[in-house]
């Protein structure tokens, strides 16, 4: 016996409708009829066109750029179900924006992760399905359920039936300290080798000191993140790989590609070979660079959602 709704409505924001379409193409089922626009002055407004009482509803939205006209709609889209009558509502946020403000770094900082956990909340949200949050403990911000998917079985995926049996004798670079533990999962998973590339500045004033740690020379290399924004990082550090520690080629991947300012002038000039991306933000985003390639999330989002309906584990998901 289900526990919550009926059957299930799957409804989208103006963020990745893209990716909303194709995981209802996963589903075998189609999008919810709703309108959400925006005002003369920029308020966020929805309009559901379709009964949503005592359904399960799943709304995609991602909150990226522009983030928080990406918010404010998936806030309203849950308050609308909610005083529908929704059975019960849950959050499908492929890219979760403010993840990356999860603690005080420095005096009077916000945390504005926690904020928006509490907003989503508040809205009346009764779960969150996301994907490679930028910290984990994010998941621990919430009151309500959160199930936090990982993208790395796509890449696995894909560089195993790119590369084969030579992918034992390639190496994923985790970019900075912060990422070695993505990076060794997903090295494991593949049978590759690990390197970190170290960034420090050794005095005040002078230039950052690129050190890799771990053999790189003469590999090809994998250099794994969970997020791209402006690139400057991937390309330092796939610079590095190659001048300092001596790599044949560098590839990139990444959960999120943000691509914001300079990022696609920078990673075409850059050293790398490709970055592939998914598709939890809109892939026009990586448009006007010919190294970008998109891997589709939507399977896995889709599988996700009817396992939640049918009140079944999630967990093979993230083999």
């Amino acid at each position: 016996m289900i526990s919550h709704g009926k059957d299930i409505k799957i409804f989208t924001g103006t963020s990745n409708p893209a990716l909303a379409a194709e995981i209802c193409k996963c589903m075998g089922t189609k999008l919810g009829e709703a309108e959400v626009k925006t005002f003369a002055d920029g308020e966020a407004s929805v309009s559901l066109y379709e009964t949503v009482r005592g359904s399960d509803v799943f709304l995609i939205n991602s909150t990226c750029k522009p983030v928080n006209n990406s918010l404010m709609e998936l806030l309203v889209m849950i308050d609308a179900c909610k005083r529908a009558s929704a059975g019960r509502i849950t959050a499908v946020i492929p890219y979760f924006g403010y993840a990356r403000q999860d603690r005080k770094a420095k005096s009077r900082d916000p945390i504005s992760a926690k904020l928006v956990a509490n907003m989503l909340t508040a809205a009346g949200a009764d779960r969150v399905l996301t994907m490679d949050l930028h910290a984990d403990q994010i998941q621990g911000f919430f009151d309500i359920p959160v199930d936090n998917l990982r993208g790395n079985p796509v890449f696995v995926d894909y560089y195993a039936k790119k590369f084969g049996e030579h992918c034992e004798d390639m190496v994923v670079v985790s970019p900075d300290v912060g990422s070695v533990s993505r990076a060794r999962i997903f090295a494991q998973k593949l049978h590759m080798g690990l390197a970190i590339v170290d960034k420090r500045r050794q005095k005040a004033n002078q230039c950052e000191v690129m050190n890799v740690i771990g053999d790189v020379a003469g590999k090809d290399c994998i250099l794994f993140d969970d997020m791209v924004d402006t690139a400057g990082s991937l390309c330092n550090a796939a610079k590095a790989v190659v001048e300092v520690g001596g790599a044949k080629s560098v590839y990139a991947c990444a959960s999120h590609g943000l691509l914001s300012g300079p990022a696609i002038d920078r990673i075409n000039d850059s050293v790398i070979t490709e970055v592939a991306l998914l598709n939890t933000v809109p892939v026009e985003f990586g448009a006007g660079s010919d190294k970008i390639k998109y891997l589709s999330v939507a399977p896995m989002f889709a599988e996700a959602i009817e396992r939640i309906y049918q009140e079944i584990s999630i967990a093979k998901l993230f083999n």
